[in-house]
């Protein structure tokens, strides 16, 4: 007979003592206790324990049986493939007879034990799991048909794919029947799970579903104006994931619907509410949109207007009453992280993969409709946003047909005394922007003056959004006489940009930035007052600020260029720039974004815009830069060599370093060559290239690859090394690192052609015998680049070698021919060398043969000799 597992008492004791300290407020306490627990995973029976103080320690209080459960979970998920069958069985048994616990949290957390052994085991390896809690769903005690419930919407959510791909069992046949039967039952909990369970089939389309659909709208409708707002919300997203993938079965009832989510998007629960607003922004992608919500928009414009403005809750959570906090630092979790992408090289095109979406400094992207984006406490997406999205994707739709309407509201909302109407008047009129601009252009002479004087008022979440909505009509300004609207707009955001409050800035910065992409070279008179803010905003910004102000100013040597390289604009920029990366340590986090601005503008224009006027900065950009690759791989050396001293260091600041190197090379081309030479950046691009990060290899190859093309000299004499290392990262699992590879074998390769072609130019009676060897390859490689000079001086030396040795190219003749055609225009003096070799060759093998010969070309190639030289 098997013998149940009993715990021991002085284990079980343990265990609980550890559970209560890691409650603990004290941070070293619950660092001991970590630990303490990391040590027990090596015990297989731990699991047990923590299971048992879960399910069977009724004596101990719930958030430490629940604590004990989410420990559990956490090794399951950690640990799953090593744990014993017999552990594993345990846990599995424990949890199916603990599903209906008298308590709530209980339950709810021996549901996600059961997502989680369920997802990390597979739903196969545990067969009997679904039946047993189908079953229990007809259970006459209301715990055990809840806690079933939970455990299956967790399973449902997570391992939809799964249940809908099982055609051997086909468990969907059994379960959404199932879940149907429980939409009107008595508990609004139940209809809640089971709505929500079967909404986790709909995207999927799943088969199961599709066959039930009639009878799911049947049941949808019966609950839809249910009272628990967790039901209505269930039922609101439901019917919007449908119009999705189901439209046909929506169209007979649509002008219900569209009432029905009318009234849901004013709900008394803003979950509800959000979740019924979503409805539009999907509407609007459908054909059909015109036709069917014509009619309603009288109605649905008000509403989503209404939905706009900010609640009380948002207002305090975004400290609206602040006026002003420029001078408070930023809290840690106020930053988001910056993700950093490796530069990435197309092959033979060499462009860097470095879009403005990328790098998070597109102006359109209007998930920021209110300048609040990432405020740590705010929900990102709120029905404001929601509202304010949907009625912009709406005007898209139905473009100046929307005005009649909207024209009435803005009126008494712009001007209205309450502050917050006025925003959300505001906000509207931001968001119509796209879609409704020829029927605003009447109204723009009188709506931006007032706009421009709202950026005076005193609520700074007013001016906030009027940054954003006047950036919306930048287009517009910049299209009118100056005086009138584009230098009264500028003057008062370079006011905004130094405000008192840190969002206005941030909303003034961004704002900035999208004039200066529209307005271009008409920037250029007012350069200096431009600069002169945005220098003295370096003194007053916060670190997140910061990196908005970077981005603004790289925007504008992008859009004015070389109108930059004057000295007084230079010295205005350069020095508060070099001062702030100069007294900033090697290890400080605010190095980063600093680093990445100089990559991104030395890439996006920077070093173009100010050319010769960048260079005396370049030095100790570059300095820094190939000190902080040395100093990231020194403390990995001494990671490695002793794990338990000294820490893993942070690679994204080598990453970002060789990035911008990278930049530099390519944004100073020769000029680089000094600094090159006085660096032992050859020495650490080869340790970087064998570094184990894929993301580390990536920008070392880009690096690489640059450096051939600025000084291929101080490349040559460590080819040798190189060449092995990327050609085992020519792997296309990772397909950054190899395309980066590829690319830089590709650059490595036309310089050595080069170099072979000079050197046939200089002394062609060495070179020339061992013609036949390398006149293929060199003619591959030099097809692929542009006329330039060096590919000029590579052809002279070819053309040389040929004429000394003619029969090392007979049998790669095709090859030459070739490579001649992809000139565009050759110098005179060289073409008439082309014409020689062709006509002699011709002349040589006869006109029979020569025909013979011709035929192989493809049609292209006998074109552009015929064209090129008469052939």
């Amino acid at each position: 007979m098997k013998m149940e597992w009993t715990p021991q008492e002085d284990g079980l004791r343990e265990i609980l003592t550890l559970l209560r300290e890691s409650q603990s407020p004290d941070t070293a306490t619950q660092r001991a206790v970590q630990q303490k627990l990391e040590e027990l995973n090596k015990y297989p029976d731990f699991n047990n324990y923590l299971m048992f103080v879960l399910t069977k320690l009724t004596t101990e209080d719930e958030p430490t049986r629940s604590l004990s459960g989410l420990i559990l979970k956490n090794n399951v998920k950690t640990h799953y493939s090593n744990l014993l069958p017999s552990v594993t069985n345990f846990i599995k048994t424990e949890c199916l007879q603990a599903v209906g616990d008298p308590s709530p949290l209980i339950r709810a957390t021996v549901g996600i034990l059961i997502t989680t052994v369920a997802s990390k085991g597979d739903l196969s390896t545990w067969p009997e799991l679904l039946p047993a809690l189908c079953n229990m769903l007809d259970s006459t005690d209301y715990n055990i048909c809840e806690g079933a419930f939970g455990a299956l919407q967790k399973i449902c959510e997570d391992s939809a794919e799964a249940l809908d791909a099982d055609t051997t069992n086909r468990p969907l046949d059994i379960l959404i029947p199932k879940f149907l039967q429980f939409f009107n039952h008595s508990s609004s909990k139940i209809r809640s799970y089971a709505i929500g369970c079967v909404n986790q089939f709909i995207i999927q389309r799943s088969q199961a579903l599709m066959y039930h659909i009639d009878s799911f709208l049947q049941n949808l409708f019966l609950v839809a104006t249910d009272d628990d707002a967790e039901v209505r919300k269930n039922v609101c997203r439901a019917l919007v994931m449908l119009l999705e993938v189901r439209m046909d079965r929506l169209i007979p009832h649509i002008d219900n619907i569209i009432e029905y989510m009318l009234v849901r998007t004013q709900d008394a629960d803003e979950s509800v509410a959000l979740e019924a607003c979503e409805f539009w922004l999907s509407l609007a992608e459908q054909p059909i949109c015109r036709s069917v919500l014509g009619t309603h928009l009288n109605r649905l414009v008000p509403v989503l207007v209404r939905g706009m403005k900010y609640s009380e809750i948002d207002i305090i959570l975004l400290k609206g009453d602040v006026e002003e906090d420029d001078n408070v630092p930023d809290k840690e979790e106020d930053i988001r992280p910056r993700f950093h992408k490796s530069k990435t090289h197309t092959i033979k095109t060499s462009i860097s993969n470095t879009n403005s979406a990328e790098n998070g400094t597109d102006k359109e992207d209007d998930d920021d409709f209110d300048g609040d984006d990432d405020d740590g406490s705010l929900s990102d997406w709120n029905l404001r946003k929601c509202s304010a999205a949907a009625l912009d994707v709406l005007a898209n739709v139905f473009r100046d047909d929307l005005l009649p309407i909207l024209i009435p509201i803005l009126k008494e909302t712009l001007f209205h005394q309450d502050w917050d109407i006025k925003e959300s008047g505001i906000l509207a009129l931001g968001a119509i922007a796209e879609g409704c601009m020829s029927g605003m252009i009447n109204h723009l002479p009188e709506l931006i003056p007032y706009l421009i004087n709202c950026l005076n008022d005193k609520k700074a979440l007013v001016r906030a959004i009027t940054c954003w909505t006047l950036s919306r009509y930048s287009h517009w300004v910049v299209s009118q006489p100056h005086d009138s609207y584009l230098k009264p707009l500028m003057t008062e955001l370079l006011k905004r940009i130094l405000d008192g409050n840190k969002r206005v800035q941030e909303a003034a910065c961004s704002a900035f930035a999208t004039l200066e992409e529209e307005a271009c070279t008409e920037l250029v008179p007012y350069l200096g007052f431009i600069l002169e803010t945005l220098v003295f905003a370096f003194s007053k910004y916060q670190h997140k600020n910061l990196l908005i102000l970077y981005d603004a100013i790289g925007t504008l040597a992008d859009s004015v260029g070389s109108h930059l390289n004057k000295p007084d604009f230079i010295n205005l920029l350069m020095p508060p720039l070099i001062h702030k990366w100069n007294i900033l340590k090697d290890e400080d986090k605010d190095l980063f974004p600093l680093l990445e601005w100089f990559f991104f503008s030395v890439y996006r224009g920077v070093a173009t815009a100010l050319q010769s006027g960048f260079l005396p900065y370049c030095e100790p950009v570059y300095c820094r830069c190939v000190s902080l690759v040395h100093h990231t791989l020194c403390l990995h050396m001494a990671n490695i060599q002793n794990p338990d001293q000294c820490e893993a260091p942070d690679k994204d600041f080598m990453i970002v370093a060789l990035d911008l190197l990278s930049g530099l090379a390519e944004g100073l081309n020769g000029h680089i060559e000094k600094l090159v030479e006085n660096s032992n950046i050859m020495q650490l691009l080869h340790l970087c290239m064998q570094d184990s990060m894929p993301e580390v290899r990536q920008s070392s190859f880009a690096l690489l690859g640059d450096l051939t093309k600025a000084c291929f000299q101080h490349v040559q004499p460590h080819i040798s090394n190189f060449l092995p290392i990327l050609g085992l990262n020519l792997n296309p699992e990772y397909i950054s690192v190899c395309n980066n590879a590829t690319w830089a074998i590709g650059e490595i390769s036309i310089k050595l052609a080069i170099t072979i072609g000079r050197l046939g130019y200089v002394c062609p009676h060495d070179v020339a015998p061992m013609l036949h060897q390398f006149v293929r390859q060199w003619c591959i490689s030099l097809r692929n680049i542009r006329d330039n000079e060096e590919k000029d001086s590579a052809f002279r030396g070819m053309c040389q070698m040929i004429q000394v040795n003619p029969a090392g190219v007979v049998s790669d003749f095709i090859f030459f021919c070739d490579a001649v055609a992809s000139w565009i225009t050759p110098k005179d003096d060289l073409k008439e060398v082309f014409i020689k070799i062709l006509h002699s060759f011709k002349t040589q093998v006869g006109e029979e043969n020569w025909k013979r010969f011709s035929d192989q070309f493809p049609p292209q190639l006998n074109e552009r000799l015929s064209q090129l030289y008469g052939i």
